[in-house]
């Protein structure tokens, strides 16, 4: 049967004027063949026409609307199984319900993949100071107790200390309290976590005041013996000075017996380059 044949067994079969073989089809939508028989295999876009002497299939125009959605959903990361349910919701409302869900998914992702980004560039950074064999000037010492101001909480992660350190100062302007020299961050928890990590801040007070939502007026423990380095730089010269005072501790005979703790002496709110920040680290010790 020749080609004008079909088409007008088609027209009389369907009442549509014209259809595009698969190829033509494929060439004008700029989606693959190999796809188009992809679709039909997944029930997600027919063939507007089968010919079940040939086999071959056929395609309107008034389909190309529908197969711009499929493809749009796919380049979003829709599955099959989601684009079915979005073509078979008629109404738009919930179609966009479903859009700006995945919306929001991608948004997670995108933040997922930046911290795995941020955590990369750590490792290039410390492997680059490891090249360099960074060292450290370890101390021996004894921490007095100081009367602090204390904020414990759960957060979410360990970059978000900050969030109490500006609740912590904001309850203090209000409070019209001074701090001391002395602040520091404790992490109680038992070992590393990836999430909802126990963290407390404090910081040196001269005098005072009534417990009240969460803050905490108290006197910090007595430290007998710490080791101690002060860290020079940015914020990611903190995991390898961690690394390197646990090798200084096995190897001096040393074992920890209590929570280290971190404490700020210059960054970003005191000096603008990063170079020039300075932290120091204090772990309990004993023989």
């Amino acid at each position: 049967m020749h080609y004008t044949q079909y088409v007008v067994r088609i027209t009389t079969i369907t009442g549509v004027n014209f259809m595009f073989k698969i190829g033509d089809f494929s060439k004008l939508t700029f989606v693959s063949v190999r796809m188009l028989r992809y679709y039909d295999e997944m029930g997600l876009f027919k063939p507007w026409f089968v010919d079940d002497f040939t086999g071959y299939r056929f395609y309107s125009a008034s389909q190309i609307k529908k197969l711009n959605l499929i493809v749009s959903l796919r380049d979003f990361g829709f599955n099959v199984s989601e684009i079915s349910l979005v073509l078979n919701e008629s109404s738009d409302e919930k179609q966009k319900e479903m859009l700006v869900k995945k919306q929001s998914e991608i948004e997670q992702t995108i933040l997922s993949q930046q911290k795995i980004l941020e955590k990369i560039n750590s490792t290039i950074k410390n492997l680059d100071k490891e090249r360099v064999n960074m060292s450290y000037n370890v101390k021996l010492k004894s921490v007095p107790s100081y009367s602090v101001i204390s904020l414990r909480e759960v957060i979410p992660t360990y970059a978000d200390e900050g969030r109490l350190w500006e609740k912590l100062c904001a309850f203090m302007e209000q409070k019209e309290l001074s701090g001391g020299k002395l602040c520091f961050a404790t992490y109680l928890d038992d070992g590393y976590k990836e999430s909802d990590v126990d963290v407390e801040i404090v910081m040196e007070v001269s005098k005072k005041l009534k417990d009240e939502d969460g803050f905490v007026f108290k006197e910090t423990e007595t430290l007998e013996q710490v080791a101690s380095i002060l860290v020079p730089g940015d914020f990611s010269n903190i995991s390898p000075a961690f690394s390197f005072l646990a090798g200084w501790i096995e190897e001096n005979g040393y074992s920890v017996c209590g929570h280290s703790r971190e404490l700020p002496i210059r960054g970003p709110w005191s000096d603008n380059n990063p170079d020039d920040y300075l932290n120091e680290i204090q772990i309990p010790v004993t023989k």
